[in-house]
């Protein structure tokens, strides 16, 4: 399935446009996308979330759109994973991630009975009965992930999921970002270039709120130039290249 914006125009009060007539089609099991600080990604996210509004132009997942009457069944499909995540007072991490799933329509009973699956999927079983807000920055992140499996997503957007992790918690989470994206679609959005063709089948790079490619990680390897050595090298100088700046 598709998230497709169609002609999205965009702005914050009277300043200059974010997007104007914005056309992209996300459609891979795992997408990411690149862009540096004031690219317009962390706005693209939410209008991809429904938590901004376009003033032109439209956005959908399938046949899906967040607008007055779909909105709800829209945010059941489609969930966001914000860089930071709030524990919920006196919640354990079990608890919370139930809660997202009646925060999206689920009946208590279904929402908790859902959760079970969902904790073990991300890893975080022994945590179970932890209060939340006694987990670190890693473990919350993948709470996150939980609460969005428990009411069922078909798509999962991350903001800078991996910022300020230790090397173990990013295996961990590339470990379970290959995982999900097997079963459903992950569009992850971030300014770090590890790990791309391990993890994404498709790499879009947005600048000044245009994209300046779109593509396989093979196709975005090749805009280096033949001097760079090794994968990670090779993205820095892609990227560079691509945004007009070194890394």
């Amino acid at each position: 399935m598709a998230l497709v914006f169609d002609g999205v125009s965009f702005r914050y009060g009277r300043q200059a446009p974010v997007f104007h007539t914005f056309d992209l089609t996300v459609d891979a099991p795992a997408t990411v996308l690149l862009g540096p600080n004031g690219a317009g990604k962390s706005t693209l996210m939410g209008l991809a979330a429904s938590h901004l509004r376009p003033a032109a132009g439209t956005v959908a997942f399938g046949r899906s759109r967040p607008d007055r009457r779909g909105l709800a069944g829209y945010r059941k499909k489609v969930a966001w994973i914000p860089q930071h995540i709030t524990p919920v007072p006196g919640l354990t991490v079990r608890e919370q991630i139930a809660y997202a799933g009646w925060l999206k329509g689920m009946s208590r009973a279904s929402a908790w009975e859902s959760s079970a699956a969902a904790v073990e999927r991300v890893g975080l079983g022994p945590l179970a009965g932890r209060k939340s807000h006694q987990v670190s920055g890693g473990q919350l992140r993948r709470m996150g992930i939980a609460g969005a499996l428990t009411h069922h997503s078909e798509l999962i957007l991350m903001d800078e999921p991996t910022a300020g992790l230790d090397p173990q918690q990013r295996q961990v989470f590339r470990d379970l970002v290959t995982e999900l994206s097997a079963s459903l679609q992950v569009l992850v959005s971030t300014h770090q270039t590890e790990d791309l063709s391990e993890l994404y089948q498709r790499i879009i790079v947005l600048d000044r709120g245009t994209v300046r490619f779109q593509g396989s990680p093979a196709e975005f390897h090749a805009l280096a130039p033949a001097t760079a050595a090794g994968g990670r090298e090779r993205a820095e100088a892609a990227y560079g290249r691509l945004v007009g700046q070194e890394i």
